[in-house]
């Protein structure tokens, strides 16, 4: 018979790396479930089986775990190639290959970047680590943008922002499984497509 070990026994034998990231991977499992912020402590402290005090330790504010999530979210899309697919040529390849990376992360882990940036719990408190890597994905395609669709200044940063809205929607269709990711990610690409098309100057 297997000896028996305790839950603080296991708890005590965890790095203080392991621990960290169970707390970050309980936020994302609270956030996706609840869809709004800030998250209650206390379904933090059962998601990630810790008290609330250790997870004080590790993030003395919420703001700090939003924001260490967030990292890892805008990580995983370098990681993905999203650097590259922001400054591809022309507009269109750039806008499908980027919303193909992001719709691929939010199929797979749900829209916790989107949840994060646009809650207004948030304003203010988005670290500038996380403003400088969104800027890097948004502003390529803006001023790609503004340079093949002629739009004016703020036309231009609405209508990348709705079009960005595309891949996280069909994303999120995915991850709850009301779509299948295939139907979703090729749904995903033809709006994206046809949104631009929309958008593009009439030729004379």
């Amino acid at each position: 018979m297997e000896p028996f070990h305790s839950t603080t026994q296991e708890r005590r034998r965890l790095s203080p790396e392991i621990r960290r990231e169970q707390i970050i991977d309980a936020a994302a499992v609270v956030l996706l479930d609840q869809g709004s912020l800030p998250l209650p402590p206390e379904s933090l402290g059962r998601a990630a089986g810790v008290s609330k005090a250790l997870i004080y330790a590790y993030f003395p504010t919420q703001y700090e775990l939003l924001n260490t999530l967030l990292k890892r979210e805008f990580d995983a899309l370098v990681a993905a190639g999203i650097s590259r697919a922001v400054r591809l040529a022309p507009l269109r390849e750039a806008a499908i290959a980027t919303a193909r990376i992001y719709f691929d992360r939010v199929a797979e882990t749900g829209p916790i970047a989107h949840l994060i940036l646009r809650e207004h719990y948030m304003i203010g408190h988005v670290d500038l680590e996380n403003r400088r890597a969104r800027n890097r994905i948004v502003l390529p395609l803006a001023r790609a943008a503004r340079r093949e669709l002629l739009l004016k200044a703020k036309e231009n940063i609405a209508a990348i922002n709705l079009v960005i809205t595309i891949p996280e929607e069909a994303g999120r269709l995915a991850h709850v499984g009301e779509m299948s990711r295939d139907a979703a990610r090729a749904l995903c690409a033809r709006l994206v497509d046809s949104s631009l098309g929309a958008l593009a100057p009439a030729r004379r």
